[in-house]
């Protein structure tokens, strides 16, 4: 249809059936699909072999951008209810991942709710081994802000999933002071736990100052100094250090062992690693540095570096393309 006047060629059909854009409904969701997971060049090669779309990389990052923002508005908006009824313990986990902006690299700001059932008691020895069972249900974010401004969405997004932000969950992460600290703000009847393998990070330097990298002492003292602290916490690693001979230490090796130790009086009352394993719960803060890796492998490209407009709305793509959440974010009364 053409305007007399003005000469615009319009379809107003076209809006009314969802075909407002150069993309149908379906074909910008699985342009997105493709874009979440692959860059926009390898996504337009994949989609005329999976699917004989053919679609060049700038018609997809082009789509993409349009759509990704509308997508996380309405998930703002309209969180799926998906902790109600799920079962299992409540965990809330942080996390940060830098990512190339044209203004330089930035920290894009990750959390992620999950429900986990859990799983049969375990002892210190089959820390490592056991079978934590998968959660039940899961919701991740991110965005590209200051740490205050992430954190005033935690109680807000928690919510919006049927979780009590004031009743019983547990908050697993790095050590950052910044997600403690918020997290003590917005969940304060939370228990929080240090990620164990980041405290291992720390007992294994120790290791490696005291013993030498490598070597089958710094392996031995690793595993015994994680044992007591997985037992017994704070209290179990100052016994370990005092069973440490002085005795021909050099100076690395003491300020080694000082970093370590100074890094956990930091984090005494998140060592509760053993009544976690008794009672089957997890220690560890893998689903959101596998998110980290997960944005990490799509944002980190080769180039000129991301608009920071867009980068929220790719991020909320990379977050849900492989969770329950997907497939209502493209319903039709969602569009």
């Amino acid at each position: 249809m053409r305007c007399g006047g003005c000469g615009v060629t319009a379809y107003p059909a076209d809006d009314r059936i969802g075909l407002g854009g150069f993309l149908s409904p379906g074909a910008t969701r699985l342009a997105c699909l493709a874009a979440a997971s692959w860059s926009f060049d390898v996504a337009s090669d994949r989609l005329e072999e999976l699917a004989g779309v053919r679609l060049d990389d700038e018609t997809i990052r082009r789509h993409v951008h349009r759509a990704a923002g509308p997508v996380r508005r309405r998930r703002e908006a309209a969180p799926p209810a998906a902790f109600v009824g799920a079962g299992g313990d409540v965990e809330f986990l942080a996390d940060g991942v830098m990512v190339p902006s044209r203004d330089g690299w930035r920290e894009l700001k990750l959390a992620t709710f999950q429900a986990r059932p859990r799983g049969a008691a375990a002892d210190v020895a089959a820390w490592a081994d056991r079978d934590v069972p998968a959660p039940a249900t899961c919701a991740a974010y991110a965005a590209l802000c200051d740490a205050e401004s992430f954190a005033a969405r935690w109680r807000p997004w928690a919510e919006g999933l049927g979780i009590d932000p004031d009743g019983e969950l547990t908050v697993l992460a790095d050590g950052a002071a910044w997600i403690w600290a918020a997290a003590g703000a917005c969940f304060p009847a939370a228990a929080q736990v240090l990620d164990i393998f980041h405290a291992s990070g720390y007992v294994a330097a120790a290791a490696a100052g005291l013993h030498g990298e490598g070597t089958p002492g710094a392996a031995e003292w690793l595993e015994r100094g994680r044992s007591r602290l997985l037992a017994d916490g704070w209290p179990g690693l100052l016994d370990h250090v005092g069973a440490t001979p002085a005795e021909g230490r050099t100076a690395a090796a003491q300020t080694a062992v000082d970093e370590m130790i100074a890094y956990f009086a930091k984090h005494t009352d998140r060592l509760g690693y053993f009544g976690r394993l008794r009672s089957g719960r997890s220690i560890g803060s893998g689903a959101v540095e596998g998110l980290a890796r997960r944005m990490g492998r799509r944002l980190k490209v080769p180039g000129r570096g991301w608009c920071a407009e867009n980068l929220d709305g790719m991020a909320a793509l990379v977050a849900t393309v492989d969770t329950p959440e997907w497939d209502g974010l493209w319903s039709r009364h969602a569009a």
